[in-house]
Parts: C-alpha cells; sequence; structure tokens
C-alpha cells in the first residue's frame, strides 16, 4: 500500500472533547466562507445544542455550512435541532437514510462513521469525538478519546475526501438535493514539520487501506507498539502483526474498554485476550469512564489519531477516516498521553487471571462466534474469513 504523505503541516492533539469543543466552536465562530462537518453522531443535548447554534450563527452571517450525518447514528437529528439549522440556511444532508418497514437490510449496516470538518479550507478537524456531551450518564470523567486540528496542505486532502463523499450522498438524495459547494479555497500554505496523511476506508479503492496503514507500521516496529481502541476485535493478520512484535521483543500494550458499553462486543473481544497474553503482548483496560479512542503510536515515530475501530464492522464496512504523522514530537506526545492512561487509569490484564471459570470462557467463545455470525450475514463473511480467519 502506498500512503501519500504530506509535509509541512502542525497537528495539535486534542485530548477528550473538554479540549476538542472548545477548539471546534472557536473554528466555527471564526469562519469566513465555509464550513463541512461530518459526523455520525449529532445528539440533541447540551454540546449539540451549542454546536447547533454555532453553525446557525455562522450561516445567518452568510457562511455556507453544509453537514452530513449518518441516518443511523444521528436518526433523530433531522427531525428535531436539523428542522431549525435547515432553517437558518445549513444544508443537511443524511448518509444511508433508513426504510421506515422494520425489515433487516444488512447492507445498510454500511454507515459513515468519520468525524472530520473543515473551516474555510484552511483548517481541519479529524478524530473520533461524536457532537455529542462528553459525559456519560453517572460518571464525572469525559469520554476517553481524541482529535486532531491539521493545518497545512493536508487539509486540501481532507476537504477534497470531504467534498467527494458530500457530492455523492447529494446525488443520491434525488429531488431533495442542495445546491454543489461552489467556494474554492486557496491552497494550503506549509505551517508546520509534521509529515502527515489521510487514510480512508471505503468501498471502492480504499477498502483496506487502514487495515494495511496499520499492518505495515506494526510489522516494522521495533521497540514499543501502544494502541487504544474503543473496539478491539482484529482477524488473524492483525493479531498476528501484534502477536510477531511481541515475541521480536518489542513492547506492545493495547488498551481497551473496562467499561462495556456493548457487551456482546466486549466479550467477543476478552475471547482473543489469552492468545494475545501468551504471546507476550499487555493488556490494560480503562476504568474512569468509557474508552471511544481510535488511536496507536509506534516507536514514537508514528501515529494515527481517526475514527476507525480495529474490529470487522470498522475494518469492512464503515466509512472510516484517520490521520497519520510520521513526527516525533506529536507521536511522542500521544505516547506521553496513552502511558499516563496506562500508568494511572487502568488495570492490567494479568495472564492465568483471565477467564478461570468455564462460563466465563463459553460466554466469550459464544459472543465471539456470533459476531463472526453477524458479519457473515452482511453478505461480507468470505472477504472477512479469507484474509482474517481465526
Amino acid at each position: 500500500m502506498s500512503t501519500d504523505f504530506l509535509p509541512h503541516n502542525a497537528l495539535q492533539l486534542l485530548a477528550t472533547g473538554t479540549e476538542y469543543f472548545p477548539a471546534l466552536l472557536a473554528a466555527i465562530d471564526g469562519a469566513a466562507h465555509e464550513i463541512h462537518l461530518e459526523t455520525y453522531i449529532f445528539a440533541d443535548d447540551e454540546t449539540g445544542r451549542t454546536v447547533a447554534a454555532a453553525l446557525a450563527r455562522a450561516a445567518r452571517r452568510g457562511v455556507a455550512v453544509r453537514v452530513l450525518v449518518d441516518d443511523f447514528g444521528a436518526r433523530e437529528f433531522a427531525a428535531g435541532l436539523g428542522v431549525s439549522l435547515v432553517a437558518d440556511g445549513v444544508e443537511l444532508l443524511a448518509y444511508r437514510p433508513q426504510p421506515r418497514q422494520q425489515r433487516i437490510h444488512w447492507h445498510r449496516l454500511r454507515r459513515l462513521h468519520r468525524k472530520l470538518a473543515v473551516i474555510d479550507g484552511r483548517l481541519a478537524f479529524v478524530g473520533g469525538i461524536n457532537i455529542i456531551s462528553d459525559f456519560d450518564t453517572g460518571i464525572t470523567v469525559p469520554r476517553f478519546d481524541y482529535a486532531v486540528s491539521v493545518v497545512g496542505p493536508l487539509v486540501a486532502a481532507i476537504h477534497a475526501d470531504m467534498r467527494h463523499v458530500w457530492h455523492i450522498v447529494r446525488w443520491s438524495h434525488l429531488g431533495h438535493r442542495p445546491p454543489a459547494p461552489d467556494y474554492q479555497p486557496p491552497t494550503p500554505q506549509p505551517a508546520g514539520s509534521v509529515s502527515a496523511a489521510l487514510v480512508i476506508r471505503d468501498n471502492l479503492r480504499h477498502r483496506r487501506d487502514i487495515e494495511d496503514a496499520y499492518l505495515e507500521a506494526m510489522d516494522s516496529a521495533q521497540k514499543e507498539i501502544i494502541l487504544a481502541n474503543a473496539y478491539f476485535l482484529p482477524g488473524k493478520p492483525f493479531r498476528e502483526a501484534l502477536t510477531a512484535a511481541a515475541r521480536r521483543g518489542v513492547n506492545v500494550m493495547l488498551l481497551l474498554q473496562g467499561r462495556a458499553d456493548y457487551i456482546l462486543q466486549h466479550h467477543a473481544t476478552q475471547s482473543i485476550y489469552d492468545s494475545l497474553l501468551n504471546a507476550g503482548v499487555r493488556i490494560f483496560e480503562y476504568q474512569p469512564s468509557y474508552l471511544h479512542a481510535k488511536v496507536a503510536v509506534i516507536d514514537e515515530a508514528w501515529a494515527t489519531v481517526g475514527s476507525s475501530n480495529i474490529d470487522p464492522f470498522s475494518l469492512l464496512l464503515s466509512r472510516e477516516a484517520n490521520v497519520i504523522a510520521r513526527d516525533h514530537a506529536f507521536a511522542s506526545g500521544l505516547a506521553a498521553h496513552l502511558r499516563a492512561a496506562i500508568s494511572h487509569d487502568t488495570i492490567e490484564i494479568q495472564r492465568g487471571t483471565q477467564n478461570r471459570s468455564w462460563l466465563a470462557r463459553r460466554i466469550n467463545a459464544a459472543a465471539y462466534a456470533l459476531m463472526r455470525l453477524l458479519v457473515g450475514l452482511t453478505g461480507y463473511g468470505k472477504q472477512y474469513t479469507s484474509r482474517n480467519a481465526g
């Protein structure tokens, strides 16, 4: 796989919504020409209403505001917050609208899972943070997640890809198409020293790009791999890359969910713990709040921040977007943040203590088998098992 890295970018890591939302709101309020925003979830809560109000203010002052939401993740948005946004002049589209009937349509599991924004073609945000409150009910610690702001040549690539998806969705809406974007921003100028790339996953030319980028980086790891991921159920090549790295002496650390929001996925993930632990991979479960991150750092030289989980639904079905940075300063900063979380906010799963009871092993095995069945029912089972069996 060839990844197009662009030099001379400035990247800023934004940890949790407490850092991300103030930066996003300031950028929206400072927009002069165009705002392009994609999100899987756009909730009608305090955070969602605050972002919606900023978008409405921008539209009323003449900024072209385009919002693309996933119709499953944000299924209440079009009839809720979206109504007032459209009234204020915001252009709103929904990705893959859900049918009214309750029949199962497996192809509709192909969702827009990206979380992207571009302001005036000069500033971009990429990450895993939805437009939703950073705090879950009864939890006082913000959801563990990341985004990154980007200034420099990479912004043009992010903007072009967002416009491409907007164009596709726009034409699928037949008689309800908003006008095509007409603002042409100037070419972003060099802004820093970071070499970075946008890596996407779609169902055409980029089906394997995110997974392949991970595999290539892990295969070349010499000292350390730190990977934090919310929904971790990799196929055989990914697991083999992790275990091979651990066996050749690389310090491999996985930061995974301790609080499970999807019980089936959580038990399926636990079913592969033993094989990873036996190979020397270290596993840590985050405790203070829900972990939603999709990031990794390798040898403090390669780092990724984005929306893609390491599970079959992200790697086979959803539209995803990650930024990859080849820069020591950025990678070491993310690594330090992850190490601090591992040191203070996790429980390490020790070899020999996982799945001690017969019942726990049976539950985890059944969850794994059910997840494999669900993938097969989508019509992607042969594609998944041919590459990711085991």
